[in-house]
């Protein structure tokens, strides 16, 4: 997996030595509050964080811990592109931060180019982000990123607001953008 970086952001692989930190971050009531998992069982939550270590993903899949340039030390939560094993797509991309994090558009500058390249890399023909009804700032999130709003679906047997783009939405915005540019 690529290591990438944006303005203010470190996004590598993520590894055994971030299990802590998401350990932490998973045990703030509020980080997880749209989540359902097994995060209040430690060992529920380690197994679940060693099988996805684990997991060979795809090239262009897979996750990335967020850590700012300034403290390369630092941890600021993690971003996901990886097949999608609920609700029936394709894709799923998503991200956690520590609370700390929230309100400062890391989320979206971390996940903005996971998505690019991961349309650039993979073979999928879309991606989704579902998304609790009642958690706005991962719908801005999404929208930022070029995710559009595609309807409800069941997520695991709760409601979720599917956000999606497709292979084809992405690569006109490409060439929009590449058209914008040059003018």
């Amino acid at each position: 997996m690529e290591t990438f970086e944006t303005a203010r952001l470190i996004l590598r692989p993520r590894t055994a030595q971030d299990f802590e930190a998401c350990r932490v971050m998973d045990g703030d009531p509020e980080v997880i509050r749209y989540v359902g998992a097994p995060w209040s069982n430690a060992e529920e939550h380690l197994a679940f964080l060693r099988r996805r270590l684990a997991t060979v993903f795809p090239p262009g899949l897979g996750y990335w811990t967020i850590v700012p340039k300034d403290d390369p030390a630092g941890f600021l939560g993690w971003v996901m592109l990886c097949p999608c094993d609920v609700a029936g797509a394709e894709v799923e991309i998503g991200w956690r931060l520590p609370r700390a994090a929230w309100g400062r558009g890391y989320a979206s500058e971390a996940a903005a180019p996971i998505l690019q390249q991961g349309f650039r890399t993979a073979d999928f023909s879309w991606v989704v982000a579902d998304i609790h009804p009642a958690n706005p700032a991962s719908m801005r999130v999404a929208e930022k990123i070029g995710l559009a709003f595609t309807g409800m679906v069941d997520y695991a047997g709760e409601p979720a607001c599917r956000y999606s783009l497709t292979r084809a939405a992405w690569q006109q915005r490409q060439a929009q953008k590449k058209t914008s540019s040059s003018t």
